[in-house]
């Protein structure tokens, strides 16, 4: 039998083991710190005339009625110190606190406060309602400065939601119960765990704090992720051309090529067999041909807009229809992709080229008049740091990128996974959606900086004209047929404003949906699931709520009510292609050799 001598020794054995493991720990943390090559300092925060523009406003309030501004701070002391009391009563009483039947809990439903001991232990009580009180304080003094600019207020608003969600009491290990719980449950092993976690992914990224959402150890490329089967047909210095192996023994004669974008990898459309939308198309009987973008790195600094129309859109259509004998395509664009689509369509009306059957877009934006979320990253001081750091680094990088969409959910997609991950030491989850959301890539510098300032800045497309390929191409010289899919919940590109563009089309055939869901879960919504309806009306002429209100809900995925669209505008039905001819050869087996290319820091 154990004495409890001996079960001393092997606490302090593992006391010891772990200290071991922690100086190794922090030796490598020191390490990986010192590689770090980080973004531009601007991109950490906006200029500081936003926040010095917020405190004149206030003081100006506050001289104009100095009544109401001290009568709240007497509140928020008030508060604060009942809440002291509250707390220190409780502990001498050795009962949990009396919640105030009077005040309304601000943090009522917020999962991060799911453990019990926030409201039974009068520390955590206090903690938390401190957190609560704080949290709006600030967003009643947001709320009350009133002599800025929308677009200033939008920002101040979206920053100081940043300051207050990082200050979550949640993100300290003092203040989280549930790390603390787990740590005494585990003797401290959960800590090293975490410390572990912490300096792999430090070294992963060359010292920036980028949270590893999903296990990457549990994907393969070509195994059990991206795996419809294929063949790259052709290859150039920006993309590599897949051609699926059809499963009907007839197609339509009409192809399809999409094209996704180039921030993330292609195969969001190809996570696995249930819920791949490029195994579902092919089964439908089409000929399908995926472009897979280079991830860029410093040569390809000045590669530009024209580049990827050129290299990317235009020779893709051309390929395709040599392949198969054809002289027009059908096309998808998504995202960016989207966009881009729409400006190759426009710069062929000019051409005369009519290669293009028809084209669908999925959640593209083409008016940016109206810049959503990303408002607080598209003003002149974050768009300035952005061309900072291109010139010096040839390339946008993918974590800033990747970093800056992650900041519009921070809680969800940084917070509480390095939390998971850092303090509790656990591993992240096998979850094929968030390891697609850390394969990034890098865009290149000239690219880049198009975009933000023709397009989002200027909104040139839509206004006086974007400038491509020697041509200076408008919305309205897009006359094929068209079909716009968006989604409910997007916030990167939201359906208004997706809508919107679609509008101003010179098309006179032109279908929208509105999907239910997000930018990706609305779009990757197969048929066997039937998770997520759609809206469809075909009076384009309503604004966006009068669409909305009058439109036609219908229960399960848009895919079917596509395809039928798409059906009339792809041809009679031919022999299946096998992938390539005697003039593009196989060069390698789907999903290629592009997509594998880690983006590096």
């Amino acid at each position: 039998m154990a004495t409890q001598e001996d079960a001393a020794g092997e606490n302090l054995e593992k006391m010891n083991e772990n200290l071991a493991r922690v100086e190794e720990l922090t030796q490598r943390l020191v390490q990986a710190f010192s590689a770090r090559n980080p973004a531009n300092p601007s991109l950490n925060g906006p200029d500081q005339e936003l926040f010095a523009k917020a405190a004149s406003s206030l003081w100006a309030d506050m001289l104009e009625n100095p009544g109401r501004i001290y009568e709240k701070q007497l509140e928020y002391w008030g508060k604060s110190v009942r809440h002291f009391m509250e707390a220190q009563q409780a502990l001498i009483q050795g009962h949990h606190p009396e919640a105030d039947q009077d005040e309304e809990d601000p943090l009522k439903g917020d999962k991060r406060f799911a453990n019990p001991l926030w409201e039974s232990n009068p520390y955590f009580h206090y903690v938390k309602q401190q957190y609560a009180l704080n949290k709006q304080a600030i967003e009643n003094a947001v709320a009350e400065a009133d002599d800025l600019s929308p677009t200033d207020k939008r920002r101040l608003e979206y920053f100081s939601r940043q300051i207050v969600d990082m200050m979550s009491p949640t993100n300290f290990l003092g203040t989280n119960p549930d790390a603390l719980e787990k740590a005494v449950a585990t003797e401290g092993e959960s800590l090293v765990k975490g410390l572990e976690n912490l300096v792999a992914d430090l070294e992963a990224n060359k010292g920036e704090m980028v949270v590893r959402l999903a296990d990457e150890s549990a994907f393969e490329l070509g195994e059990n992720i991206g795996t419809t089967p294929g063949e790259v047909v052709y290859r150039n210095r920006m993309m590599e051309l897949i051609q699926y192996t059809p499963t009907t023994e007839q197609v339509h004669e009409t192809p399809l090529v999409i094209f996704p974008p180039w921030i993330n990898k292609f195969y969001i459309l190809d996570l696995k067999e249930q819920n791949s939308m490029i195994k579902w198309i092919t089964d439908q009987g089409y000929t399908l041909f995926m472009v897979s973008w280079v991830n860029p790195d410093a040569s390809y600094a000045d590669v530009s807009m024209d580049d990827y129309v050129e290299e990317g859109f235009l020779t893709a259509i051309r390929e395709v229809k040599a392949i198969c004998g054809v002289k027009q395509v059908n096309t998808v664009g998504y995202c960016i992709a989207g966009t881009t689509l729409h400006l190759t369509l426009a710069l062929m009306a000019k051409r005369g080229d009519k290669s293009v059957k028809s084209a669908t877009f999925f959640t593209a934006l083409t008016d940016f008049a109206e810049q959503g979320e990303f408002v607080p990253f598209l003003q002149d001081d974050f768009v300035d740091g952005i061309e900072q750091e291109v010139n010096e680094q040839g390339v946008l990088r993918s974590f800033i990128m990747s970093r800056t969409m992650s900041f519009l959910r921070s809680n969800d997609l940084i917070y509480t996974p390095a939390i998971r991950s850092y303090m509790m030491g656990e591993t992240p989850p096998a979850f094929d959606l968030l390891y697609w959301n850390g394969d990034g890539a890098n865009l290149p510098g000239k690219m880049t900086v198009q975009y933000l300032r023709g397009l989002c800045q200027r909104n040139a497309f839509v206004t006086d004209g974007f400038d491509i390929c020697g041509e200076k191409v408008h919305i309205k010289d897009v006359t094929v047929p068209l079909m716009s899919v968006t989604c409910e919940t997007d916030h990167i590109a939201a359906w208004k404003d997706c809508y919107r563009g679609f509008q101003q089309t010179g098309s006179k055939n032109r279908t929208f949906i509105l999907s239910q869901s997000g930018h990706i879960a609305g779009i990757v919504n197969p048929p066997n699931k039937k998770k997520y309806g759609h809206y469809t009306n075909n009076d384009l002429t309503l604004d966006a709520e009068s669409w909305r209100e009058a439109a036609t809900f219908h229960e399960g995925s848009w895919w079917p009510r596509w395809e039928t669209w798409l059906k009339k505008r792809s041809g009679k039905l031919i022999p299946a292609r096998k992938p390539g001819d005697s003039e593009h050869p196989p060069l390698a087996p789907a999903p290629g050799t592009y997509v594998r290319k880690k983006a590096t820091i």
